[in-house]
């Protein structure tokens, strides 16, 4: 995005947005792949704490949401768009939920990391990146137009219900993401020679760390010779996703303040992880780099934070206790369950002094062999894997992640201390063994449920087409009267007009 001061892209809403609201500049999502991190968020729990190790593992019932809370708390919380819950409960304490879900709700998405050589069929490989270019329709398209339709019609629905309680509305694109397609009128907002390259060539294989080389293989990245033309391509449709997504938000601003709700909302915009782009030679996301870890974070509250710019790390985990606080006014509240975030509402109010400072991340799913871990703290970022070399960068002085600290004597105990943290935070050999048991056990009980009839859980949203538009429910003149926004003042008749119900007679 421009307000973190990349060169190209084009988002003159969400700038105007970030301009007026405080930007968070280093905020980091807690598992770079789009369950996990969806879940994490929701919950404000690490993802190894609800057992949400992967883009197919079960998210429990039990498990209290942002929206539990907020719904407990008197407000209505309303579903739109993405959010990939996996298992039978597609609500998870939101009160309506108005559209289906973009991906499967089942566990047809298992790793497997009994056979970690083995590339499955639903991987990430280099077909996005080879068909990179315009069109006129997209299946990601499809889904964010309806997602964007239902999210405005509903905030002028609720503005003419009689319902007056404040609303949390969750609304979740899938852009950007792969594959990297938009139609021309975003497409041809830029110019193919403005495309910046990678920052970061490709990182040859006898130099790459080994989670990124197996990132690498499980892609199958060497699959097709790929050129300059087809990555200049791909980052060319992302970019132009990000604007149609700038676009959008547009239309959920507008309807705010068609409706009077603007000054009266708080407007959170992030997203679930990053995308590599082809820096360092990889591709989406799943790793702790810079590219697939950092997230936008824009808070909107012109009336109850001043604008301004935030360095400290944050992280995705933060954002439930943020929206009690703000529901509660910083009330303090019992806890239902664990909560691993910290709240923002004193670093929105200006105050640093109880900052963390801290962000961790996970990763547990595909193209791993075992537990992976991200501390980000000050200038520094450590990577650990069970199973692989640490890695530790200074950021302030490494931007780019290429200069790997933890072989070099001065930073030995600075590696010590953060590998005692994740044997302290984190029990890894019974992690590993419990995401090996989750999936064997997900995997079987994946194909019983694929054999014979198939139930799935893929949620259905349901509308009662008897009530909707005109019926004869509710008297016809009622009926415009309390549809239209702004409402109008009735006149006063001249005389009175006797009307009768088209009934038969007795």
């Amino acid at each position: 995005l421009p307000i973190y001061g990349h060169p190209v892209i084009k988002t003159p809403h969400l700038t105007e947005l970030a301009n007026n609201g405080v930007i968070f500049e280093s905020a980091y999502c807690s598992f770079p792949l789009c369950a996990p991190s969806r879940f994490s968020m929701l919950s404000g729990q690490l993802a190894s704490h609800i057992g949400a190790y992967d883009n197919a593992a079960g998210f429990s019932s039990q498990t209290p949401t942002f929206a539990h809370y907020l719904r407990v708390l008197g407000y209505r919380t309303c579903l739109v768009g993405k959010m990939h819950f996996v298992g039978a409960d597609q609500l998870h304490g939101f009160e309506e939920r108005l559209t289906t879900d973009i991906y499967p709700a089942d566990f047809g998405w298992t790793p497997d990391w009994d056979h970690p050589g083995r590339i499955l069929e639903w991987y990430h490989n280099m077909i996005d990146v080879l068909q990179a270019g315009e069109c006129a329709a997209s299946l990601d398209l499809d889904f964010d137009e309806e997602v964007a339709f239902q999210a405005t019609r509903k905030l002028y629905s609720m503005v003419r219900e009689a319902d007056d309680r404040p609303f949390c509305m969750t609304v979740s694109f899938a852009h950007p993401h792969d594959p990297y397609v938009m139609t021309p009128e975003y497409w041809n907002r830029y110019r193919a020679d403005e495309i910046d390259m990678p920052a970061v060539p490709p990182i040859p294989l006898a130099q790459m760390d080994a989670h990124s080389r197996r990132i690498w293989e499980s892609c199958a990245t060497d699959e097709y010779e790929i050129t300059e033309q087809h990555i200049r391509n791909a980052r060319h449709g992302y970019y132009s996703s990000i604007s149609y997504i700038d676009d959008k938000v547009k239309q959920l601003t507008d309807a705010l303040k068609a409706t009077g709700q603007y000054d009266n909302t708080i407007i959170i915009f992030t997203a679930d992880h990053g995308e590599m782009l082809g820096e360092r030679g990889l591709w989406y996301k799943m790793t702790f780099w810079e590219w697939a870890a950092r997230i936008p974070l824009i808070v909107h509250a012109p009336q109850r934070f001043a604008p301004r710019r935030i360095a400290t790390h944050v992280s995705s985990l933060d954002l439930l206790p943020t929206l009690v606080d703000l529901a509660t006014d910083g009330q303090p509240i019992a806890w239902a369950d664990q909560v691993d975030g910290h709240s923002l509402l004193p670093l929105l109010q200006g105050d640093l002094t109880g900052a963390t400072d801290t962000a961790f991340c996970e990763y547990l799913a595909e193209g791993a062999v075992a537990p992976c871990f991200m501390i980000r703290r000050g200038p520094y970022k450590y990577m650990y894997g069970a199973t692989d070399p640490d890695l530790l960068f200074d950021l302030t002085r490494d931007p780019h992640e290429l200069n790997n600290l933890a072989n070099q004597p001065e930073f030995v105990p600075t590696v010590q201390a953060f590998r005692a943290e994740v044997a302290q935070r984190w029990d890894v050999p019974k992690l590993h063994q419990a995401i090996l048991a989750s999936q064997r056990q997900r995997r079987l009980v994946s194909r019983a449920l694929m054999t014979g009839k198939i139930t799935p859980w893929d949620y259905q949203p349901h509308e009662d087409a008897s009530r909707q538009y005109v019926r004869n429910n509710i008297e016809l003149w009622e009926l415009m009267r309390r549809t239209r926004f702004p409402a109008v003042e009735t006149p006063q008749p001249l005389r009175e007009v006797k009307r009768y119900v088209n009934l038969p007679e007795a």
